[in-house]
């Protein structure tokens, strides 16, 4: 690739990650990045094979964000792994509420199925470095059966709560509680 391209390239998924922050995952279509990149509607083509590529590789700046903020909760070795763990919890959840388009996009059955990218590659770390902290925790238990037991939790959670269902639900303005009650669900009381 020529410099040129390489920079359209990256200003082709910059204008997408702008777009999905703005107006969420619905308005990522070829031709809106395109006039918004100011290129015409055929050159995303060029660059990406086909939608999904364009879309996941938006949706890789996401889990690199994500893994980017959730990061220094695992390197905290005086935090303990389920201290980790419930950083990277918050972190989650607090991602999700922040950046709405772009963790419904990252989330895409279809994208990350379709292999384009490697994008499941760029959500694996995350899960693997969750069950290993989880194993330290509850020895003897299925380690990846309770990480993917908790991350659907948080994942609900995060959804719940931008939704406000949750707010409703609990009378609360503050998730906290919520992900302390799915901690001590998932690995036993902290007390």
């Amino acid at each position: 690739m020529h410099e040129s391209d390489t920079g359209l390239r990256a200003r082709l998924v910059e204008v997408g990650v702008e777009l999905v922050a703005r107006e969420g995952a619905q308005a990522l279509t070829l031709r809106e990045i395109a006039r918004r990149a100011g290129v015409s509607h055929g050159a995303p083509r060029r660059h990406f094979s086909t939608h999904l590529e364009l879309l996941s590789a938006i949706a890789r700046r996401g889990f690199a964000d994500l893994a980017a903020r959730t990061a220094p909760a695992l390197a905290d070795e005086e935090a303990g792994p389920r201290g980790q763990i419930a950083a990277v919890a918050r972190g989650y959840v607090e991602f999700a509420l922040a950046n709405p388009g772009m963790y419904e996009l990252m989330f895409r059955h279809d994208l990350l199925e379709s292999g384009h990218l490697g994008l499941r590659d760029t959500s694996l770390p995350l899960f693997a470095a969750l069950v290993e902290r989880v194993a330290a925790v509850r020895p003897g238990a299925d380690a990846r059966a309770v990480a993917g037991a908790l991350w659907a939790n948080l994942h609900g959670i995060a959804q719940l709560w931008a939704w406000g269902s949750l707010q409703l639900a609990t009378g609360s303005d503050d998730f906290t509680p919520l992900l302390d009650a799915t901690l001590d669900a998932h690995l036993g009381s902290a007390r």
